[in-house]
């Protein structure tokens, strides 16, 4: 039988990651089935994974088996999972080996298709057709894997900047596979980026991808830098992956650096510019610290891609599916350290690896690697 991966948090807060034996997908009139040959691990695929455990507990046993423990602090917050073998992994890519009997979902059987709705952690995925996007001849499934969730919400970061009124933006974690992305979509559509990354290694990777504006956070002159690059570029909102700590208070303190040199009068309310912080990652999982030094005019929220994508309409997704879809070799091309089966995700190294969330560490899973 196919094999699936699953978490679940028990009642005993404990978490357990196995793999299950599940039936083969039979498909409905309007779905295709997937072997499921490419499948990403993203930051936003841990939560689920590992819930609120502590993962310094992990303990691996045959099978293989993951558990650990869950500190009793933190079980409220997962009640509504409790004691549920939950499948995991939220977009791959393989090939169409069933179909439906609609004319769409025939017309993809046997093409590469990239696909979304969770459970891609599977050899096997039964999905409607309108959760597919179909491939040209000669893309691979692992080019194909990550289509979704750093392409469209790289996009949707530009479409939010246009609808709200902005003209240019900021990104941190900048030299992520996200990052990476955004610089090539900003640079092929005339747009100004300012990249925050926290290492050389990293500001010299987007050098190579042609970014004009980077600041390092771990420079001793960084909110210099920053004021200064804001105020070239006139950015007034930023999307931060970090989320915890301060970076996006000396966000909106450099933005109102940049406001005020060129303000034509003093207003002890501070500058009339809307300054806006969008939140949508947790790479920091600590509070959020505000330093109120830049008036009255600015905004701290979170931002997610499916809110995203559900307000803009479906011309707008089609648009950028399109996109995707005609670029995923070239701007919108991931890059992985290593690749590995259903099971060897389940390994203690590899936990450790991409449970960093680290720049340069992004794993793709191949779960018929072994069949």
């Amino acid at each position: 039988m196919p094999l699936q991966l699953r978490s679940t948090i028990k009642s005993d807060a404990t978490l357990e990651i196995a793999l299950a034996d599940v039936p083969m997908p039979d498909p409905g009139d309007d779905e295709v089935v997937v072997r499921i040959e490419a499948t990403p691990i993203n930051p936003s695929d841990l939560g689920l994974l590992f819930g609120a455990a502590d993962r310094d507990t992990l303990r691996i046993s045959d099978g293989p088996v993951v558990t650990a423990d869950v500190p009793a602090a933190r079980m409220a917050g997962m009640a509504g999972r409790l004691d549920q073998a939950l499948p995991v992994g939220n977009e791959g890519a393989g090939t169409v080996v069933a179909a439906g009997s609609s004319v769409a979902a025939q017309a993809l059987m046997g093409k590469m298709v990239s696909v979304i709705g969770g459970a891609m952690y599977a050899q096997f995925r039964a999905v409607r057709v309108d959760q597919c996007l179909e491939m040209a001849e000669g893309v691979s499934p692992g080019e194909a894997a990550s289509w979704f969730v750093n392409p469209m919400t790289a996009q949707g970061m530009v479409e939010t900047m246009r609808a709200e009124g902005h003209t240019a933006l900021v990104h941190t974690a900048a030299a992520s596979n996200l990052g990476q992305m955004l610089q090539k979509i900003c640079l092929a559509d005339g747009i100004d980026l300012v990249n925050i990354v926290r290492r050389p290694e990293q500001a010299s990777l987007l050098r190579d991808l042609s970014a004009k504006h980077i600041c390092n956070s771990s420079s001793p002159d960084f909110a210099d830098e920053l004021a200064e690059a804001l105020t070239e570029t006139g950015a007034t909102v930023a999307f931060d992956a970090i989320g915890g700590g301060t970076l996006a208070s000396q966000i909106l303190s450099a933005m109102e650096a940049a406001a005020n040199r060129n303000a034509k009068e003093y207003s002890r309310y501070g500058s009339d510019v809307l300054k806006q912080v969008y939140i949508y990652g947790g790479l920091d999982t600590g509070p959020t610290t505000i330093h109120r030094d830049f008036g009255m005019m600015w905004s701290v929220g979170g931002w997610l891609l499916t809110p995203f994508l559900r307000n803009a309409g479906r011309e707008v997704v089609e648009r950028l599916r399109r996109r995707v879809a005609a670029e995923i070799k070239t701007t919108f091309a991931s890059h992985y350290t290593r690749e590995v089966s259903l099971a060897g995700m389940l390994t203690a190294d590899a936990i450790e690896q991409y449970g960093k969330r680290a720049t340069g560490e992004k794993y793709l899973v191949c779960p018929n690697m072994d069949a």
